[in-house]
């Protein structure tokens, strides 16, 4: 397949791109700074772009067969930036007629599993006060997906790790596994890439968890 990945500099976005070329994809890496992506391959292309005008971002994502998205805020201090650089892209894809699209959102942004325990309930609280404004950004760049034109899909991790991939996690469409609390960074990439092709998770969130 022909991807394009933004956000490949970040945790997940890196692992988009690494586990996309080592499938024997095409991949194009939207970046800011092209220093800062440390992946390579000879089916790979950088696009340096800043993401704050929808025209440049056309030829970065015309004719791909999907879009990939690892943009979020990486602290309470960039709360906003989900929606307003998901909001660019959408618009890039709709002036190219491209419609599958796969995001980052979180697990507290989708329904909590009805069967969570008292201490889930209670972690899920905390993270959820504590992080209000981000997973604000989350739930609204969620509401621009609705309303685009877009083949979406809503990708929804828990607490985050930097380890290995493993290839094992639960997925829950329109849901959250029971119990999850962790995920690697390289299996929410390896969980979205296995998205692509599933209709089951076109518009919709979909939670996904050790």
């Amino acid at each position: 397949m022909n991807l394009t990945v933004f956000g490949a500099t970040g945790g997940i976005g890196r692992e988009l791109v690494r586990q996309a070329l080592d499938a024997g994809h095409r991949v194009t890496a939207v970046v800011r700074d092209p220093a800062r992506l440390e992946v390579t391959g000879d089916t790979l292309e950088v696009f340096r772009a800043d993401l704050t005008d929808p025209e440049p971002l056309r030829a970065a994502v015309a004719g791909r067969d999907a879009v990939l998205s690892g943009l979020g805020a990486r602290s309470r201090k960039d709360a906003g930036v989900a929606t307003r650089l998901t909001r660019t892209v959408l618009r890039a894809m709709e002036a190219e007629g491209v419609r599958r699209l796969l995001v980052v959102s979180a697990g507290p942004v989708g329904p909590a599993p009805e069967s969570d325990s008292p201490l889930d309930r209670g972690m899920r609280g905390i993270v959820s006060a504590v992080l209000k404004d981000v997973y604000a950004d989350l739930s609204e760049m969620e509401a621009e997906l609705a309303r685009s034109g877009t083949d979406w899909t809503s990708v929804r991790p828990p607490r985050l790790q930097d380890k290995p991939l493993t290839g094992r996690y639960r997925t829950v469409i329109g849901g959250f596994p029971r119990k999850g609390r962790f995920i690697a960074r390289a299996d929410v990439a390896h969980a979205m890439l296995s998205m692509i092709d599933d209709q089951g998770t076109v518009k919709q969130g979909v939670g996904v968890a050790y």
